[in-house]
């Protein structure tokens, strides 16, 4: 294999160019468990609407820095450090400009709520101009100079233009409303005033929305309005207490908008004629997990669907298809996933995830017929220290079928291994086919690591995930165990050498295991986990503003609350089952957690403390719930290893 070193003054990125397989060889010693906490190499990449560069989110030791590179050969086009932001995406408007999504964890004290959010800027660079990054929507008048949502890339009569959502104030009420950003100047006005009740815009090619929806939520009502001549018009209402429509995209063309609803129990694609207001569906061409929107039309070009061992495309331009269709091929028994492409498609990035690879990255040049890889996913990672990934399904005691990810640690037998459950947040999310560095760091060390897919996940059917409603703490958590109960009849694992870990809900799921079940787990590991249900649903209640709102309505479904002070769901909350715990607990939040407040993590450490009992606890100043920051997510992952070393020897 042939390695070429491109360094920059600030960090360093290799890039190979050949397969990432083709000099694995056997290794002694794990990796450093910083080399899985560490930000990925690329965290994102974006290819330029022409395909002549790529920009890339590159992951440093101290935070992240962006790097442009000329897509023939590899030529560092311009390089930018940002160690102390928390960079979220990357994307083009047009050939010659970048713009960054970045967030920051703050108050702002002129709003009615002054609680500490998540807010999100945007930072633009003219690679045709100055090179210097400056912050945009800085000049809009009587609107937060933040973005509410994903922004828009455009080319509108020959220039680059961004579509921001913006709040805006009419009389101190705010508006979910539309700004228009010229890149060439980075003038900002905004365009369309939306109203209190406004959820989502559809914005079309020419900059202009096409559609709007609205929601109140006190009745539950969704409306549709689509631009017909010079007014939008209403086409649409249905009633939506939980499961609001969601308005994804344009559909094949742009006379169409695509709306995923919930119709007698399943989420299925419908599309409605915005001239007319006439709605077909379902749309079996567009089912699948998330469609592909084509950069310039803003029209749908295909769909992906994500099962448990991989993930399909099904592209609607036949040359397409078969390029796909050819990628797979040539990565046999390993995760292939678009990352991004040029507007012709002649140029792709891929990511491939699996033995031969390991976690990188590949650029495809469908002019030139090559394929070269490009990059690994995590520095000091090739596939020879990636541990193999299989998947299960295995039975709930009440019959259902649960799927799940079992990574093995490498060069032991899969006989009488040490086992760590690692339960997903949401709940109503999944983990995805491929590299996961937080099961991956922990099979290094010697565990084997079961990730299950319990009942309430989504991805694997609206039944599935229905299931879960009401069964938060109860067949949600028995799920968990099932599985533990499933490796140790196989003899894969040995009953006595079980803890679990998990963050978010699945934070909730490690102090429940070791609160709401017993003899099950020797210890557990919580990362910004709930530990009061009821709270959280008071909480929650008092940011929305209403008992009422959707969101607060999710929830008690899943809970099978009544209503935010519903003293039953006590019974599953762990800070009220302390003098439970008879195994080792350690909690693990950040400061700055603005989805599971770190309040949550103090109430179980001082229900702990009322019952006399020990809990290991790390508090991460400045961070996130998302563990942005890689000396603070490096930090977790050792005192976390640390913690199950010392309760659960994996030797």
């Amino acid at each position: 294999m042939l390695w070429r070193l491109l360094a920059s003054a600030i960090g360093v990125l290799l890039l190979f160019a050949g397969p990432f397989g083709a000099q694995a060889q056997p290794a002694a010693a794990p990796p450093p468990v910083a080399a899985f906490g560490q930000l990925p190499t690329i965290s994102d990449i974006a290819v330029s609407p022409d395909g002549q560069h790529w920009a890339g989110l590159i992951g440093t030791p101290t935070g992240t820095q962006i790097q442009v590179r000329r897509t023939s050969d590899g030529e560092l086009i311009a390089v930018t450090g940002a160690e102390k932001s928390k960079l979220r995406a990357i994307q083009w408007v047009g050939n010659g400009h970048l713009v960054i999504t970045i967030t920051t964890t703050g108050r702002v004290i002129d709003l009615a709520d002054t609680s500490k959010r998540e807010w999100t800027m945007l930072m633009a660079l003219d690679l045709n101009g100055d090179r210097r990054w400056r912050q945009l929507l800085g000049n809009l008048e009587n609107a937060m100079n933040v973005s509410a949502g994903p922004a828009v890339s455009l080319v509108i009569d020959g220039e680059p233009v961004l579509v921001v959502p913006v709040i805006r104030f009419v009389e101190h009420v705010g508006a979910l409303s539309l700004a228009q950003v010229r890149m060439k100047t980075g003038a900002a006005r905004v365009t369309d005033v939306g109203n209190p009740e406004t959820v989502d815009w559809l914005v079309g090619s020419n900059g202009r929305p096409a559609a709007r929806a609205d929601y109140e939520p006190g009745t539950g009502l969704w409306t549709l309005h689509a631009r017909q001549g010079d007014r939008m018009v209403k086409v649409h209402a249905e009633k939506a207490l939980v499961d609001l429509p969601n308005l994804v995209s344009f559909g094949r063309d742009a006379g169409t908008a695509l709306l995923s609803r919930k119709v007698d129990g399943e989420w299925s694609d419908y599309l409605v004629t915005l001239a007319t207001g006439a709605m077909s569906g379902p749309e079996a061409s567009l089912a699948g997990n998330e469609v592909l929107i084509d950069r310039a039309s803003r029209t749908v070009i295909g769909t992906r669907s994500t099962s448990l061992e991989a993930e399909t495309y099904t592209m609607f331009d036949p040359v397409d298809q078969r390029l796909l269709r050819g990628l797979v091929k040539a990565f046999p028994g390993e995760v292939v996933r678009l990352e991004s492409w040029s507007d012709d498609r002649q140029v792709l990035i891929v990511s491939v995830e699996g033995a031969e690879n390991g976690a990188s990255l590949f650029l495809i040049n469908r002019a030139k017929g090559t394929a070269d890889a490009l990059a690994l996913r995590y520095a000091g990672l090739p596939p020879d220290l990636i541990a193999p990934v299989t998947t299960l399904t295995y039975k709930a005691a009440d019959g259902p079928a649960i799927p799940a990810y079992l990574t093995l640690p490498r060069g032991r037998p899969a006989k009488g291994l040490p086992l760590i459950v690692l339960a997903h947040g949401g709940p109503a999310s999944r983990d995805m086919p491929g590299f996961d560095w937080w099961a991956q760091a922990l099979a290094s060390r010697g565990y084997a690591v079961l990730q299950p897919q319990f009942r309430g996940s989504s991805g694997f059917g609206s039944a599935h995930l229905e299931a879960g409603f009401g069964e938060w703490g109860r067949k949600m958590q028995s799920d968990l165990s099932d599985g533990v109960r499933h490796l140790v009849a196989a003899g894969t694992v040995d009953k006595g050498r079980v803890c679990i870990v998990g963050a978010s809900y699945g934070g909730y799921a490690a102090m429940a295991g070791v609160t709401l079940e017993t003899g099950v787990y020797r210890c557990a590991s919580a990362v910004a986990g709930v530990s009061d249900l009821r709270r959280m649903l008071g909480s929650d209640a008092r940011d929305a503003g209403t008992s009422r709102s959707a969101s607060v309505r999710y929830w008690q479904r899943f809970m099978g609350a009544k209503g935010p002070s519903d003293d039953s769901i006590d019974a599953w909350s762990p800070a009220r089952l302390a003098h439970k715990v008879m195994v080792p607990l350690q909690l693990i939040h950040g400061k700055d957690d603005t989805v599971v407040p770190i309040a949550q993590s103090r109430m179980m450490l001082d229900a702990m403390k009322a019952a006399g009992k020990a809990v290991d606890w790390l508090e991460m100043a400045g961070e996130d719930h998302w563990l942005s920051r890689p000396a603070t997510r490096i930090a977790m992952l050792e005192a976390q290893i640390a913690f199950l070393n010392t309760h659960n020897p994996p030797n």
